[in-house]
Order: structure tokens, then C-alpha cells, then sequence
């Protein structure tokens, strides 16, 4: 998968690598990268090139040297989401935080990560408050999140959550790794969830933390919307088969065979798409242990604990 890699030791005393996933968008990385050098200079950064067929890597290479603290690593071939996850397996900082080539962390952000991460021993993933373009309007998301109904658990920084933004998220990166990063099943949207269930289900906490911001410059995206939907909507049918209860997975599975039926739906092609992995899903079947099978229920009631 990897076709070549130059990797950049971490200044000693560094807390927190930047892996950032890119695709094709030499120009886009190129601004991000310049943002995150003055915005969190002296950070290591790892840009994983998911297979591009633009110029890059060779932008990497030839813009941002070795002194610049800016490891490449190439792979063959576009391997969506789980391409972090090669990004952190070499990162050599107890913390890794994750952006796009069109997001980039504001000012003392990561050093405020690190902190919440060091006074939080159990926290696994800290989901930022993301600001969207130039107006910096908070993401729909971030709103959702401040009021999640999960609730706050005492040993978090935040109310704890399961949905986030992974270009606005901080892991920890043995928790990360332990629970298997990013599902390779899922390749692209929504893959998040599945990652949170898996940190809960390993008693690690996933939190909202306001005081964290990360900006969010939205590209323009590749593709039809419709496209993505049928994807989101297929990893949703998948994530429910591989770790809730087989009435939820079959409820979900219901919903999307009936907008597969219609003929204009949006999302019209996710059943098939999720029927043709659903072996490989069923094989990764773990369901949710019942504590965290609960929290997630208040999500989709909408109650309160």
C-alpha cells in the first residue's frame, strides 16, 4: 500500500503529531499546511497522500523540507479513512490530531488538547468545536455535541459524545491504535461513529471539549451529494450490523431497503452497496456492551440521562 515515505523525527518534548489526510489537493494542502506552520509552529506533521494522481507529494517534498517538521507518506492507492490510520501508526506523540487539507487548528489549541488529555487519563478521543469559513459560523455538529444528552461522565473534560468531526478530533494515540483505528470496511462517511463506538466499548471516554477549536474551510466536495449520501447511509446500515443489536441493525436495514425502492431518493443506492459487504460486516460483528448500548439509545430518543 505504501509507495514511499520520508519521515521527520518529533522535536523532543512534543505532545501532539497532525496527520492530515489529502487527495489531489495540492493547492488546498499547500494553504492548510502554511496556516497550521503559523498558527502551531514546531508541530510534527504527517501528510498521508491517499493515493493522488496530482502534484502533492512532490509539493511536500519540494515546499515544506525536512526542517519544516513535515513527514510524506504515499500510498498506492486511495484507501479513504483508514489512510490515518497509517499516519498515527507513525506518529511518535502520545496525542494525534487530525486534519483535512482544508482544516487547520486555531492558536494554542493543541496545547490545550494535550492538557485535557494528561488531566483525563480515560479520555480517548477529544472532539473540538469546529469553526466553519471565513464568518466562522459553528459547524451544525458543534451544537449537537455541547448539548449531547449522553451526558458528562466526572473523570471527562466534556460531555461525552458519540458523533464527531474528524478533521476537528485528538486522539490518544495508544487508544486509538488498541481499538483499531478507523474500520477499513467503512472506507469513507460517517466512519466516525463506528470509531467512538469502539473506544467506548474499551472503556475509554470520547468528549466534547468547547475550549478546543479547530477552523473547517469546506472544499468543494468530490463527487455527487448523492453519492456521499448512499455512502453515509450504507456505513450506517453496516456500523448497526457490526455493533448493535440485531433489532436495530434490522430496523435500519428496513428503512434503507424502502428508499431503495424509490427511485429518486438521494440514498437510493446504499442497500445494495451495504448488502455486498455485509458478510465482511457480519464477520466484525461485537456489539456494544450494554452500558454503552444505553447511552447511544438516548441519542436517538433525544432524552436526557
Amino acid at each position: 500500500m505504501v509507495i514511499s515515505e520520508r519521515l521527520v523525527p518529533a522535536s523532543p518534548g512534543a505532545h501532539t503529531s497532525v496527520v492530515v489526510m489529502t487527495r489531489d489537493r495540492a493547492e488546498g494542502l499547500a494553504h492548510m499546511l502554511n496556516k497550521l506552520a503559523d498558527l502551531s509552529p514546531n508541530t510534527p506533521v504527517i501528510v498521508v497522500d491517499n493515493g493522488s494522481s496530482d502534484e502533492t507529494a512532490q509539493l511536500v517534498l519540494d515546499e515544506f523540507p525536512r526542517v519544516s517538521l513535515v513527514s510524506l507518506v504515499r500510498l498506492r492507492e486511495n484507501a479513504g479513512a483508514p489512510a490515518r490510520n497509517v499516519g498515527v501508526q507513525r506518529a511518535q506523540t502520545p496525542y494525534v490530531a487530525f486534519s483535512d487539507d482544508d482544516s487547520w487548528w486555531a492558536q494554542g489549541a493543541l496545547d490545550e488538547a494535550a492538557r485535557r488529555f494528561e488531566d483525563h487519563p480515560r479520555l480517548g478521543l477529544l472532539a473540538a468545536r469546529t469553526l466553519v469559513g471565513p464568518d466562522e459560523q459553528p459547524d451544525p455538529l458543534t451544537t449537537l455535541t455541547r448539548d449531547s444528552p449522553m451526558g458528562r461522565a466526572t473523570d471527562l473534560p466534556g460531555p461525552t459524545v458519540r458523533g464527531f468531526l474528524a478533521c476537528s478530533a485528538v486522539v490518544r494515540r495508544s487508544a486509538f491504535l488498541h481499538v483499531g483505528g478507523f474500520n477499513d470496511l467503512l472506507f469513507f462517511m460517517g466512519e466516525e461513529i463506528m470509531l467512538a463506538y469502539d473506544l467506548m466499548a474499551a472503556g475509554w471516554g470520547v468528549a466534547y471539549v468547547e475550549e478546543v477549536t479547530a477552523h473547517h474551510h469546506p472544499a468543494p466536495s468530490r463527487g455527487p451529494s448523492s453519492q456521499r449520501l448512499a455512502m453515509e447511509e450504507r456505513n450506517s446500515v453496516l456500523t448497526a450490523w457490526m455493533r448493535r443489536p440485531v433489532k436495530v441493525a434490522l430496523q435500519a436495514t428496513t428503512a434503507k431497503l424502502a428508499a431503495s425502492a424509490v427511485t429518486r431518493h438521494p440514498s437510493r443506492g446504499a442497500f445494495p452497496q451495504a448488502l455486498r459487504r455485509l458478510p465482511s460486516a457480519l464477520r466484525q460483528r461485537s456489539v456494544l456492551p450494554e452500558a454503552v448500548e444505553a447511552q447511544v439509545r438516548l441519542v436517538e430518543s433525544g432524552d436526557r440521562p
